[in-house]
């Protein structure tokens, strides 16, 4: 398989590139410094010797390996994106390496006493002995999803200096804007040609997912009126107390923090606001369609309420589907979910099944007519500082995508 310091190397230049999405932008790709990577990726892809390797004007990159048997099989696709999370930077990444995973704390930054550290973090203990790359602990390290694009690239690279392992057509797609919901809206489904596609975006090995989140965000204005304190008495409408009490009537406890498995929640990730004028940022989770409807409703009466209440339109709801749960476009065509659990298999991984607490490019694209399961790309504690990745775990993510094309040439 593809040589480690090879692998390695490959993972550090994607993540030393910032690459981090925007949510408040309209454009796509929503920061153009997303475009720094995607126009490097469409050159190593021509370097490895992909055929078909194509930029769109939103940053959507596509490319083929030919197929080279003589049967007809399925063409199959794999995806990951290219952009990072808003929720911590990305800029200025500065992974450190550790050898021989010791098991004990990882000293992220001495100077600001950032520790990685299997008390807290117990899946670290999974890898003793292995090869880790961490952060530096000031930016988060960006292997969800530059994983999935080192695996992905790695993989074809492989195929291609190895032309004795049989393969049917295989297309590779990575997109800009995913982590801000947006990975797939503009993706070309029937320009990609797949009859299936894979999502190289999920976390601990083994990890192999078929069903997600239904996903809405909302943003709810709060419109307050601000006087001079001192005449307030009967004129001011704080708007902040009326947030509060909007934050404080959804339950307590259906937040990301108390809730796991097919639990949903209401989360709300931003409060900007004033006197005059307060505005919540939520996202609305659940794997039920119908409790997820629900919970969209729940928000809208919540405002429709506190309307009466104050007597004025002063809070405003605007709620957007973002995306849906995919189990009900895989389920008719379940085969393409064996074949990545009998891949594993065949690397020595014993394949874990579960919902995703979130979502991928892939939902979005299973509505849209390719489906498409997410398998593991090895990370863990993404979107933060203390995110790490091991090697070994990349490696066998190679290994899966190579053993799915050998199965998939044995497809007549």
């Amino acid at each position: 398989m593809i040589e480690k310091q090879h692998l390695i190397d490959r993972f550090v230049r994607y993540v030393t590139v910032d690459t981090e999405s925007d949510p408040e932008s309209d454009t796509t790709p929503s920061s153009a410094k997303q475009w720094d990577l995607a126009n490097a990726l469409v050159e190593e892809l021509k370097q490895i010797g992909m055929q078909e390797v194509t930029i769109d004007e939103n940053a959507y990159i596509m490319a083929t390996l030919p197929s080279n048997i003589a049967d007809e099989v399925p063409v199959i696709g794999f995806i990951s994106h290219f952009d990072t999370t808003p929720d911590f930077t990305g800029a200025n990444v500065k992974p450190q390496i550790i050898e021989n995973y010791d098991g004990k704390d990882i000293v992220l930054n001495e100077a600001e006493d950032i520790v990685l550290s299997p008390d807290l973090f117990e899946d670290l203990l999974l890898y003793k002995g292995k090869t880790l790359i961490t952060t530096d602990g000031t930016t988060l390290l960006g292997a969800d999803d530059k994983a999935g694009i080192a695996e992905i690239i790695s993989a074809m690279e492989y195929l291609i200096n190895h032309p004795e392992i049989k393969h049917g057509k295989i297309r590779v797609g990575f997109t800009p804007d995913e982590e801000i919901g947006r990975g797939a809206h503009k993706f070309d489904v029937k320009k990609f040609g797949a009859d299936w596609a894979y999502t190289m975006d999920g976390s601990q090995i083994g990890e192999l997912e078929y069903e997600n989140f239904n996903a809405a965000g909302a943003v709810v204005t709060i419109k307050g009126k601000i006087v001079h304190p001192g005449y307030a008495k009967g004129k001011m409408i704080n708007s902040m107390y009326i947030a509060t009490e909007f934050i404080n009537s959804l339950p307590r406890l259906e937040t990301p923090e108390h809730t796991e498995g097919r639990q949903g929640f209401f989360h709300l990730y931003s409060l900007n606001g004033g006197v005059d004028n307060t505005k919540l940022q939520y996202i609305i989770r659940d794997h039920d369609k119908g409790h997820f409807e629900a919970r969209k409703k729940m928000i809208l009466q919540l405002a429709e309420e506190l309307n009466e209440q104050y007597e004025k339109e002063i809070i405003t709801v605007e709620i957007k589907d973002q995306y849906y749960n995919m189990r009900e476009k895989i389920e008719p065509v379940m085969h393409i979910v064996d074949i990545a659990e009998k891949a594993m298999k065949m690397a020595g991984i014993e394949p874990i099944i579960k919902p995703i607490r979130g979502g991928t490019d892939g939902s979005q694209l299973s509505f849209m007519g390719l489906p498409c399961p997410n398998i593991f790309a090895g990370g863990h504690n993404f979107h933060g500082r203390y995110e790490y990745v091991p090697v070994e775990s990349m490696q066998k993510a190679i290994e899966v995508i190579v053993n799915i094309a050998q199965l998939v040439a044995l497809k007549k």
